[in-house]
């Protein structure tokens, strides 16, 4: 029992370093800019969009929670804490997407092709708006890092990832995924 203990405490001890390790290699990576930095919205309660959606009306779609909001906040932290310097942040033009962006950094910008197709309404936008999203990455200055704030299905679309609720993934300019980190709420 005493050896399973010791080898316990031993794993614990190894595991936790290494993710303070990877940390740590994000935060660099983030801080030699030239990354892709897509975070999916913050907590907002349910999934897709009521009926009546209507994307000029916040009232009509779901939006943050107490704790979404909260989550934000820490997402901001985390990029000001580790003085990770930002390009210019982009966000979808879902309420959910403009307030993570707004709470997180204060200045965004909207793109179209960061909107959601998850729901049928939607979802004959796809192709047009990856191939908008692809022409715009070619035009990138790629010593900046460019912020993302969007939805699980176009990051699941544009990185082959399955993002959670605040998650910020970092890719590289080939949409390749360098590391990931999930930020509670």
């Amino acid at each position: 029992m005493k050896i399973l203990n010791f080898l316990l405490i031993i794993f614990i001890s190894i595991s936790s370093s290494i993710k303070a390790d990877s940390k740590k290699n994000l935060i660099e990576e983030l801080k030699n800019g030239g990354k892709l930095i897509f975070i999916r919205h913050a907590y907002a309660p349910g999934g897709g969009d009521p009926d009546n959606f209507d994307i000029n009306d916040c009232k009509t779609q779901r939006n943050l929670s107490d704790s979404g909001r909260i989550q934000s906040q820490k997402i901001g932290s985390f990029f000001e804490k580790n003085k990770i310097l930002i390009g210019k942040v982009y966000s979808s033009e879902w309420c959910r997407c403009k307030e993570t962006a707004f709470i997180a950094f204060e200045k965004y910008e909207t793109k179209n092709f960061l909107n959601s197709f998850f729901s049928e309404k939607f979802a004959n936008n796809k192709k047009k708006q990856i191939i908008d999203f692809d022409k715009f990455i070619s035009t990138w200055d790629k010593d900046q890092n460019l912020v993302f704030v969007t939805h699980y299905v176009v990051i699941a679309e544009i990185l082959n990832y399955a993002p959670s609720s605040g998650e910020i993934i970092m890719a590289d300019k080939s949409l390749k995924v360098i590391d990931t980190l999930e930020i509670e709420y």
